[in-house]
């Protein structure tokens, strides 16, 4: 088990209308398998929700969720207590916006790979339905977790180490046309800081213009892409950033100039880590657009071969249809002669 859990707490949150009604469990759940099963699921949820973004503590906002979570690690505060303390903050920020919240409110605090993290995320219920043995409808109530959009991670390690790096808490922007994000920054009295879109995109230039620089191959381009795109991947699964000295140690088995030493001299605007947008990176080894109607998606390395784009025409010309596609169009124009 790779999660260890120290301290969890659920409350519930009923949001109606313009009134928000809190349930306060009365202490904290007692720890077992079951608890850090748990919390091991909510946690690879969490690290594979995409489009998060990184914020830090901010003297600007209101400071009594970072003061509680403060007291409860210097002893001064138990963890039931830190949970009461900021869920009232939650109710008062909620009460401020348009949109229903209901669900449970669980604070978790554990370590994962020798960081300790504070987790804090509203999660929905769904109902779902089964047939029992005498063939009646049945019904139970399960927590959604894979569709949680309110939640932040703290990393408490970075917190210690790095405070002035805007982005050792990481949260789920929302849903779009929500101000999810909006109200979860004001909750914990952040600023967004980085922004891993940015810098993921960056990162891809300037792997782009050192793979034209060293004059790879098609080949060699296409398996350094696909390795780039491996780490980024294995760091979006892990939460953990992706660093340039190991982006240098991929890109630069071969080539006459280091990637760190490149980017470095080409001046470009990149962080030596930063937290990876797994939409953006995936450009990197995929093509994929849709509109009017029409959705297409083909890995990168088939550009030039299989698949070729005339710009004057406007059009794409595929080479080996996929086999299901192929049968779909066959079974269409034989049922239409």
């Amino acid at each position: 088990m790779s999660i260890e859990v120290n301290k969890l707490v659920v409350h519930y949150v009923d949001k109606k209308d313009e009134d928000t009604q809190i349930h306060l469990r009365n202490d904290e759940m007692q720890v077992n398998d079951r608890v850090n099963v748990f919390i091991e699921q909510l946690h690879h949820a969490y690290n594979g929700k995409p489009g998060k973004g990184y914020c830090a503590f901010s003297g600007d906002k209101n400071s009594q969720v970072s003061a509680a979570m403060q007291s409860y690690r210097n002893d001064e505060l138990g963890f039931w207590h830190m949970t009461e303390q900021a869920t009232e903050v939650l109710k008062e920020e909620l009460n401020k916006y348009a949109f229903n919240e209901t669900g449970y409110l669980v604070f978790c605090h554990y370590q994962y790979v020798a960081t300790d993290y504070i987790l804090i995320a509203l999660i929905n219920i769904k109902d779902h339905y089964s047939i029992t043995s005498e063939l009646d409808l049945s019904s139970s109530r399960h927590l959604d977790i894979s569709r949680m959009q309110l939640a932040a991670k703290i990393d408490l390690s970075a917190w210690d180490t790095q405070p002035d790096d805007a982005r050792y808490i990481s949260f789920i922007k929302g849903r779009a046309g929500r101000k999810v994000a909006d109200f979860f920054l004001d909750f914990l009295g952040c600023e967004e800081g980085i922004d891993p879109k940015q810098q993921s995109q960056v990162m891809l230039e300037a792997v782009e213009d050192y793979l034209s620089e060293q004059q790879f191959d098609k080949q060699e381009k296409d398996t350094l892409r696909k390795e780039v795109f491996d780490y980024c991947n294995d760091c979006i699964a892990s939460g953990e950033d992706a660093n340039i000295e190991t982006l240098s140690d991929t890109l630069s088995k071969s080539g006459d100039t280091q990637f760190d030493d490149f980017y470095k001299d080409q001046d470009y605007a990149l962080e030596e880590s930063f937290p990876v947008d797994k939409k953006t990176v995936t450009s990197m080894v995929k093509f994929s657009g849709l509109g009017g109607g029409v959705s297409i998606g083909f890995e990168r390395k088939h550009l030039g071969e299989r698949v070729t784009y005339n710009a004057a025409t406007d059009t794409l010309t595929i080479k080996g249809i996929p086999p299901n596609l192929k049968d779909q169009l066959e079974r269409h124009y034989d049922e239409s002669d």
